[in-house]
């Protein structure tokens, strides 16, 4: 039956609501099928212990509707529910063209936020056709399905309101990709871990005052990355190489690190990090984190020492986004399924080469050049842009404990 002739054909909309316990769908269907109805659509939602299941059948003949409506009004009042049955013609209205996620994450999400964005949807042309909760801790996460807009204007639409009602909102394209296999890389000083690894290696080193008037210098752009590493490690000149065990021993992990890492990997995701810190503490975080991709500068050591230089290639702005293209190469991952995580200036080449950029509690500029941004302190959130639930993540952890 072709889509015109589907839109002619009699429905009926069978409306249940009520307290939610087991046999109630059961209990629907067993009542229609007397009437050997065809079922179009069923849509069911249980909120804090309250049901409301929807239920879209082709109309049984005249000479029956009278008697369906009364039985199933008469089976819904013995079960305490509530029962509504409305005449139509068809089957749901047809999306529009462009479909899109638009992820929301509010600690708290309020009634305010959320009016406006849904404001903001309608006045960019799109309808909401669905509203999913995916987590309600650490955050209260969800996930409005939308059509009738492409994605990109209507992530610019909703980009400007995020900040100032105080959500993180996150616009990516509908569609079979959502659950394919992606690429996952992270920048790792205060994204994957809470330091700055030069700073630990600095401390060891009693120079940590001059380390920090470098950094400053770069970020007032006086120094480019590059001239601004090779300050700073000369600075660690001399140093013992017994060093790099204790810094490796002093990295934080950020809360939620090994979470977002061990439920990617269960997805069958692949996961790696690019760092301008160093190989000594990259490789090391590969190791323990199970990672695929590792890639960051090396601390030159010469006879147990440090020796103020770097070798290899320099990893630095440019350098991370090249690193993604390779990585991802080497997974067999397009680039549009590749998602980039970091925090600094340095990380936005890679962020906008990604198919979606995440800002992770990153500064202004950062913020604003991204895809989207996360501004919790739990990486694991990132989860949730993806499309995974909270109840996902922790079944799947009590099955790892099983």
């Amino acid at each position: 039956m072709s889509a015109s002739q589907t839109s002619e054909v009699p429905t009926l909309l069978v409306k249940i609501f009520g307290k939610d316990r087991p046999g109630i769908t059961a209990g629907l269907f067993d009542t229609l099928a007397a009437y050997l109805v065809d079922v179009v659509d069923i849509e069911q939602v249980v909120t804090r212990g309250r049901l409301v299941l929807c239920v879209l059948v082709t109309q049984p003949p005249a000479s029956l509707e009278g008697d369906l409506r009364a039985t199933v009004h008469s089976w819904a009042e013995s079960m305490k529910m509530q029962a509504e049955i409305i005449s139509g013609h068809g089957d749901n209205r047809p999306r529009g063209l462009g479909r899109s996620l638009v992820t929301v994450l509010g600690h708290p999400l309020t009634a305010e936020s959320t009016a406006a964005i849904a404001a903001r949807i309608a006045k960019a042309g799109g309808n909401i056709d669905r509203i999913f909760r995916l987590a309600k801790y650490p955050v209260t996460a969800v996930e409005f399905a939308v059509s009738g807009v492409e994605t990109e204007p209507l992530r610019t639409a909703l980009a400007s309101d995020a900040a100032a009602l105080g959500v993180d909102i996150a616009v990516v394209s509908a569609g079979l990709h959502r659950r394919a296999q992606r690429l996952v890389v992270m920048d790792v000083d205060s994204t994957l871990i809470q330091d700055e690894v030069i700073e630990l290696f600095a401390a060891h080193a009693g120079c940590e005052d001059q380390v920090a008037e470098v950094t400053a210098a770069a970020m007032r752009g006086e120094l480019d990355f590059e001239q601004s590493l090779h300050a700073r490690v000369a600075l660690l000149k001399g140093l013992d190489a017994s060093v790099v065990e204790k810094v490796r021993n002093e990295v934080r992990l950020t809360p939620g690190a090994r979470t977002l890492i061990r439920t990617l990997k269960r997805l069958g995701y692949q996961v790696g990090v690019v760092s301008g810190g160093f190989t000594q503490v990259t490789d090391d975080l590969k190791e323990r984190l199970g990672l695929d991709f590792a890639q960051a500068n090396t601390l030159e050591i010469v006879d147990g020492k440090l020796t103020g230089r770097v070798t290899g290639e320099i990893v630095d702005r440019a350098g991370k986004a090249r690193l993604l293209r390779r990585f991802a190469a080497e997974a067999g991952v397009p680039l549009s399924q590749t998602v980039a995580i970091g925090d600094g200036a340095n990380d936005l080449d890679m962020l906008n080469a990604a198919g979606l950029g995440v800002a992770f509690n990153a500064k202004p500029v950062v913020r604003e050049a991204a895809h989207t941004a996360v501004n919790f302190p739990f990486l694991d959130t990132v989860l949730y842009l993806l499309g995974v639930t909270r109840e996902e993540v922790e079944a799947a952890d009590t099955h790892d404990e099983g």
